[in-house]
């Protein structure tokens, strides 16, 4: 198992790191990583193997986006949403779906994203109110979601809506130039995860087709709780733990290169020796936590979602405080930017607010432990 995660870590030194600090600045997708992603047909680390993919599950793709987000938080969570999409297609998409979209994912020429949130809805975006309506013989989409990750950069996207013919909500695989769809490309200018090209996208009377619907009808709640929980939220967990570990790792660099006048380094002061260890056992445990949890989820443990979500929790406080102890070392070096804290810091404040955010969460996990439903 710590195969693919070191092998993801090389992968991402080469591959993604080198084009980090320009998708910060020009807030704009990593572009460059994704074409090496998809190259190495990384797209395709959880298709099963009969349909070309590298067949491998929750454990790996909490390895591989935590080993992108040591590098770049936002090729990191790009690609958990895009495996997390087609995660749905595998466990819920009919055969002739699978068969339709799954070799083109291994194969590294589709791009998947979620399209969930919405401006009325916020964290829950579970309760959608985008539509669904039939008239006459055709399926039409209408509304607007808010905050789509990859918009315009991805080629399909799972958009989660009312469902038209059945109780409870549809998830269904919309191409991103379908008429009618359309993007505001203004829309983004985050305070971190600045290449996540974030945007609304709007549906104006989509026709779309029943067999484009991911599942039976009416089971996109179950998806979302079945399926997209579990990936999207140890996904996370990943995430903001491969934030920390980017800071720890900087910051104990720079503290063994920053000389004084006198040549002594400022990792012998005894104050910085005492945030280094703190960091370090912040961001490591973070990283232990993540992939505990991974491993529960896919052994099916009992508590599984607990630990999950608690992991996810975890890594999103760490991630802070290990980015502010961090700039502390840093000091006005770190402040003015010329290592990399700054950004990581602005990464890491995202933790709190992405959807679902920590206050949903930490409900989340007190109902888990103590047998109530979720949500």
């Amino acid at each position: 198992m710590e195969n693919i995660y070191n092998k993801m870590i090389d992968f991402a030194k080469k591959d993604i790191a080198p084009y980090t600090d320009k998708v910060d600045e020009d807030a704009k997708f990593p572009v460059d990583s994704f074409e090496a992603i998809k190259k190495e047909k990384f797209t395709g680390l959880i298709v099963p193997k009969e349909y070309g993919g590298m067949g491998l599950g929750l454990e790996e793709h909490t390895q591989t986006v935590l080993a992108f987000a040591s590098s770049c938080a936002t090729t990191g969570l790009c690609y958990m949403m895009h495996n997390v999409a087609t995660m749905c297609i595998v466990a819920f998409g009919s055969d002739e779906m699978k068969n339709d979209y799954l070799p083109k994912i291994a194969n590294g020429e589709l791009l998947l994203a979620l399209a969930f949130s919405e401006t009325g809805t916020g964290t829950h975006f579970y309760n959608p109110e985008i539509t669904v309506t039939k008239k006459d013989d055709t399926l039409l989409m209408n509304g607007r979601k808010s905050f789509v990750t990859s918009a315009l950069y991805a080629d399909f996207y799972l958009v989660l809506a009312g469902s038209f013919d059945a109780e409870g909500l549809d998830n269904w695989i919309i191409k991103k130039d379908l008429s009618g769809v359309s993007f505001e490309e203004t829309a983004w200018n985050g305070l971190g995860m600045r290449g996540n090209a974030s945007m609304p996208m709007l549906f104006n009377n989509v026709s779309v087709d029943v067999e484009n619907r991911v599942g039976p009808a009416g089971s996109g709640a179950q998806q979302v709780f079945t399926v997209v929980a579990p990936f999207f939220v140890i996904g996370l967990s990943a995430v903001y733990t491969g934030v920390a570990l980017n800071a720890c790792n900087t910051i104990i660099e720079y503290s063994q290169a920053r000389k004084y006048s006198d040549e002594s380094a400022l990792c012998t002061i005894s104050t910085v020796q005492n945030h280094i260890a703190d960091i370090f056992t912040n961001a490591t445990s973070a990283k232990h936590f993540t992939l505990a949890a991974a491993k529960s989820g896919a052994c099916g443990d009992e508590d599984a979602l607990a630990q999950i979500i608690a992991a996810r929790l975890n890594a999103s406080n760490m991630a802070v405080e290990v980015c502010s102890k961090a700039m502390k070392i840093g000091g006005g070096t770190a402040y003015a930017k010329r290592i990399i804290i700054e950004r990581l810091l602005r990464d890491a404040y995202a933790a709190q607010v992405m959807a679902p955010s920590t206050d949903v969460l930490s409900i989340w996990l007190g109902k888990a432990l103590t047998n109530q439903p979720i949500p």
